[in-house]
């Protein structure tokens, strides 16, 4: 059985996100067949800019992003709540990958959504705003995967979301959903 690859991009750049931590659960919950991959360095790119989205010199941390996209089989997007919705770092993450219009990395891919936030709702209208920009973008968005963990800076205080029995039930749940959303072999 060939495996297959999420591309998961944690939208905080915090160290010691909840996020980020919950992208690792993720990771270490993966069936055997699935390769989940974090990529590290959104941080490294810049603001989507037309002016420097052009052929032969699109800057090296946007190009390795679009190349990770492409070669994946599905999109995991990871994201916190920031004043109510995404953080510009994976918003900007998502507006290059929606390029050239209509044949950007993300089109026809299955991509998920799922987050924490400190807040009592975990991030929804984060992770709602995600999921619009995403399918503006040409995703194809699994509606159904809903991950909110709310109160995570005092529920993960103690415990990783890898120790969370509820927390990893769930995970199992967004995984079967990639692998429903997967295109026929």
């Amino acid at each position: 059985m060939t495996k297959s690859t999420v591309l998961t991009l944690v939208g905080s750049l915090r160290a010691g996100s909840t996020n980020q931590q919950l992208a690792e659960a993720i990771q270490l919950n993966a069936p055997e067949q699935v390769d989940v991959v974090i990529h590290e360095s959104l941080g490294n790119i810049p603001f989507y800019n037309e002016d420097i989205d052009v052929e032969g010199q699109v800057p090296a941390a946007a190009a390795a992003l679009r190349a990770a996209a492409e070669e994946a089989d599905s999109v995991l997007l990871v994201t916190p709540e920031y004043n109510g919705t995404v953080p510009a770092t994976l918003k900007n993450a998502i507006d290059w990958l929606s390029r050239p219009f209509g044949a950007g990395a993300l089109a026809g891919k299955p991509t998920a959504v799922v987050g924490t936030a400190f807040g009592q709702y975990g991030g929804v209208w984060a992770q709602d705003e995600a999921r619009k920009a995403a399918g503006i973008a040409g995703a194809k968005v699994l509606e159904d995967v809903k991950l909110a963990v709310p109160g995570s800076m005092v529920r993960f205080a103690e415990v990783h979301p890898k120790d969370d029995a509820e927390v990893v039930e769930q995970i199992k749940g967004i995984f079967d959903a990639l692998a429903a959303s997967a295109p026929a072999a």
